[in-house]
């Protein structure tokens, strides 16, 4: 973490801007063709936690506690350095968080519709787009044209493709990597601070995976259980439940999740005027705060199906209201169309349930049995 806070205090230094945000709903492309580096500022980690409840809740999600106390606290080099911050009214929580955000930090707050299925909502959400689009142009003292969203468009659309493309080796028996390891390449894309390195990188990741599956190499057996993880954010630090998965010898084999694949299966178009297909892409993303939300029922049972899912494990944050009630609709859909196993685990960042956990995994597992 200190060298995070040196690189940025030397990036800040040569005149370059930041801007952070919590969710994938921020339009990471307006942000690149202002100039501008983006950070995702979603906390995992459980130290931010106890100055987060000095101001919020204890029953509040365990990611708001963390994100805030990490915040108010300047521990966080992406927060104390950004010029910005992007919010958004993905629940009330983060609503609140974001009111209390403002009495020391520039934030603007982007308002969700309720909904991505009429026309209404897509033409809502293109005004909220273009309001941030003029925010930034004010408060980075820029001009974000045609051309240079264009340009963001086809950077971020190659990472999105570089991203699915490694999702697909997945569906390999045996799993050439581990759900851990996919998860922090997918957690790195979080603070890329040069876009054309870190795609070169990915390049390599990937050639790598080649390799190893033509040399018969794997991170699991052949024919260990294959678990879908969906569900809240989880990043690295927050990974817990992933961990356990697989140290009870089953493959995590795709991570649904927002922090995981959510924000790579679906593409800019190209074609279209950017301003519009940025909108249009970013809505489409089917986050638990829709309602309703066919999207993410209709892609689960598609991934169960293209992966070869055994069983899926739905991780829900303590206080996460949205996730919490929706689970039941995605345990009822799956049984519907395919009867997958389902299990859910509400929990928080601490270790103290790792044992409750690991007891009701093995459980899960050996039912597929």
């Amino acid at each position: 973490m200190a060298d995070a806070f040196t690189m940025l205090k030397d990036i800040k230094e040569t005149g370059k801007k930041v801007v952070g945000f919590y969710c994938v709903y921020a339009p990471q492309e307006l942000v690149l063709a202002a100039g501008a580096l983006g950070f995702s500022l979603c906390a995992t980690k459980e130290e931010g936690i106890p100055d987060g409840e000095k101001t919020l809740p204890r029953n509040f999600c365990p990611l708001i506690k963390s994100s805030y106390g990490l915040a108010v606290t300047d521990k966080c080099p992406y927060f104390l350095y950004a010029d910005l911050i992007i919010g958004e009214t993905t629940c009330d929580g983060k609503k609140k968080m974001f009111e209390l955000m403002k009495t020391f930090k520039p934030v603007h707050v982007m308002k969700m519709p309720q909904s991505y299925l009429d026309e209404s909502d897509k033409a809502y959400w293109l005004n909220e787009v273009r309001l941030l689009k003029e925010l930034l142009e004010a408060e980075l003292g820029t001009t974000i044209t045609d051309e240079k969203l264009q340009d963001a468009i086809k950077v971020l659309n190659e990472e999105r493709r570089l991203m699915q493309q490694l999702a697909e080796y997945m569906k390999n028996d045996p799993v050439p990597m581990t759900g851990q390891d996919f998860l922090k390449l997918l957690w790195g894309r979080n603070f890329v601070t040069d876009r054309t390195e870190f795609a070169e990188q990915i390049k390599a990741v990937i050639s790598d995976i080649e390799d190893s599956v033509a040399n018969g190499e794997a991170a699991k057996p052949k024919g260990a259980k294959r678990i879908l993880v969906t569900g809240v954010p989880t990043g690295v630090g927050a990974d817990k439940v992933i961990k356990i998965v697989e140290d009870c010898d089953a493959a995590v084999v795709y991570i649904e999740n927002c922090s995981g694949m959510k924000q790579y299966v679906t593409l800019v178009d190209e074609t279209k005027p950017p301003l519009v297909a940025i909108a249009e892409k970013y809505l489409a993303i089917p986050c638990s705060c829709m309602s309703p939300n066919p999207t993410r029922m209709q892609q689960l049972v598609q991934l169960v199906k293209d992966y070869r899912v055994d069983g899926v494990v739905d991780i829900t944050w303590q206080g996460c209201h949205t996730y919490n009630v929706e689970s039941r609709i995605v345990k009822e859909f799956l049984k519907q169309n395919g009867n997958t196993p389902f299990l859910q685990i509400e929990t928080d960042y601490s270790q103290g349930d790792v044992e409750q956990i690991k007891t009701r995994v093995q459980a899960f597992l050996e039912m597929m049995a």
